[in-house]
């Protein structure tokens, strides 16, 4: 049986949570040339992310399409930092 949309949410928050180098000094994500910033990409992502786990804990039920449009964004970013070489590339 598929995950309700909440469930899915949270499960995609967790995984990009664990995934993601938010504890990353500066200096480690800004070091050499960019493709896109690092820095300021992870602290949107943190943002969403923070958004998301405040609007789910207030009991809002997110449509398949908003986990849809924030699973994108995310693949979109970590897209961005496996390019400069933060993380793995999937």
């Amino acid at each position: 049986m598929k995950p309700d949309t909440v469930t899915a949410m949270r499960g995609l928050i967790g995984e990009v949570r664990s995934t993601m180098p938010f504890s990353l000094p500066a200096d480690q994500l800004c070091a050499g040339p960019c493709r896109g910033c690092p820095k300021k990409l992870l602290e949107y992502l943190d943002q969403e992310l923070e958004e998301w786990e405040t609007r789910l804990d207030h009991g809002e039920k997110p449509t398949l399409g908003d986990v849809s449009k924030f699973a994108r964004t995310c693949r979109r970013i970590h897209k961005s930092l496996a390019a400069n070489q933060l993380v793995e590339p999937l």
